[in-house]
């Protein structure tokens, strides 16, 4: 009877133990060597183990007397059967010798603390014999220069050479001469050749939707062509805009001006800004650039 009561209590014990020990927090601190010198790094490893849903607060890590973080490691969690495992390594120095104590760390599990013990680290100075004699500077000792290095100064003068060329070339060179404004020269006098280009673009129709730009820029063209021809004035590479302005300063009757002005803006209207004048527009500004150049006809340039 005694046997089986025995018996039974390692039993129950063997069963109970397995359950205790998961319920348990292990909590570890360990470096990786314990003797530094000053400003060296150690490698300090904080390890916890849990049970699988237990709530941990991690460790507070502001600071340790004498002791400087270099690095603060994030914490790595690995879990299997019997709970969790959180790694955390983080890398400290000092720069005070002397033995110091890394301080135990505390961690909160549910409503228990749980500590770490404390880490003694001895900083140290290097190693120093004041029985030795000192050292003297040592004197600069000449290094043979590379071959390559002689060859600096050659093509340091090469390629000011050739800089100097270059600029040379540009400041010289023929200058690319603007294009003049070149118009097919016709037997036809200026007015009798824009007569002409009038009556055939108005045998082509008043322009339509999909063909309103290319009337205007024909008509804007004709109006240009005659200017150069009859005036001697530049034209074909200037806005409308200009075009206004050069003819403002010759003696054109004001409402002639005012409606070529009008006729003009239309077109950059049609052209840029893609307006749809209506077909009875189309006319007037055909018959105000006929005028126009009626006008223009008239005037004299000496």
């Amino acid at each position: 009877m005694k046997h089986i009561i025995q018996y039974s209590t390692w039993f129950c014990w063997l069963l109970v133990i397995p359950v205790w020990l998961q319920s348990q927090v292990l909590a570890k601190a360990s470096v990786d060597r314990d003797r530094i010198l000053i400003g060296e790094p150690v490698k300090l490893t904080l390890d916890v183990r849990a049970a699988l849903g237990q709530d941990i607060t991690w460790f507070t890590l502001d600071s340790f007397p004498h002791f400087e973080f270099l690095d603060r490691g994030k914490t790595d969690t690995t879990s299997d059967v019997d709970g969790k495992e959180f790694t955390q390594v983080l890398t400290i120095t000092s720069f005070d010798s002397g033995r110091w104590q890394i301080p135990s760390l505390v961690l909160m599990a549910g409503n228990k603390k749980y500590s770490t013990d404390t880490i003694n680290i001895d900083v140290a100075y290097s190693s120093f014999n004041p029985l030795e004699d000192y050292h003297d500077i040592k004197d600069i000792t000449e290094v043979a220069q590379p071959k390559w290095l002689k060859y600096i100064p050659w093509l340091i003068g090469l390629g000011t050479l050739l800089a100097v060329g270059l600029l040379v070339y540009l400041f010289t060179r023929k200058r690319k001469t603007v294009p003049t404004e070149r118009v097919a020269v016709s037997k036809l006098s200026p007015y009798e050749e824009a007569a002409q280009a009038l009556q055939e673009l108005q045998k082509k129709g008043w322009a339509r939707d999909e063909q309103v730009k290319g009337y205007y820029s024909s008509l804007n063209d004709i109006l240009r062509v005659f200017i150069l021809r009859k005036l001697n004035m530049s034209t074909m590479e200037k806005t409308n805009e200009e075009l206004i302005s050069q003819l403002g300063r010759l003696s054109i009757d004001r409402v002639v001006f005012r409606q070529l002005s009008d006729a003009l803006r239309i077109a950059d209207f049609v052209k840029f800004a893609r307006y749809q004048p209506e077909p009875s527009d189309n006319e007037k500004n055909f018959t105000v650039i006929k005028s126009a150049i009626d006008t223009l006809n008239t005037i004299n340039i000496t």
